[in-house]
């Protein structure tokens, strides 16, 4: 066997094992999109899944043309709500606003916990 024979069967090998792993998303790609598709009855969810078990190349191949559209929108709407509740946690847990913080820092000032020289470090990094 030739250096060329064994490296042209590697390159195959490794255009197979890509196609696997093409196929492997695409599949759950579609899982989820079933999952996620609350528009569709449970039973046909559930003749999807069979299918796919059964017949899997031509039924990735019919979901990706027949609800490709609505895989697209639903996935982009999804993402959309998972990066509004990131956001909306950041926003509750990443502190207060110049105002309240100027508030924070006077109030010490008045109880003398800080000097003038910090309350006004405070309220410039607060104002910037």
């Amino acid at each position: 066997m030739s250096i060329w024979e064994s490296f042209w069967d590697i390159i195959w090998w490794f255009f197979w094992v890509f196609v696997f792993i093409s196929y492997l998303m695409v599949l759950f790609n579609i899982v989820a999109d079933l999952f996620r598709d609350h528009a569709l009855n449970g039973w046909w969810k559930a003749v999807w899944i069979i299918f796919l078990i059964f017949v899997p190349f031509l039924t990735a191949l019919v979901y990706l043309i027949a609800r490709g559209k609505g895989m697209g929108e639903r996935s982009v709407s999804a993402y959309r709500e998972q990066q509004h509740a990131a956001d909306s946690y950041i926003r509750s847990v990443a502190g207060s606003s110049p105002s309240d913080e100027i508030d924070k820092a006077s109030k010490l000032l008045a109880a003398g916990t800080i000097t003038p020289d910090e309350f006004a470090a405070i309220k410039t990094r607060a104002l910037s």
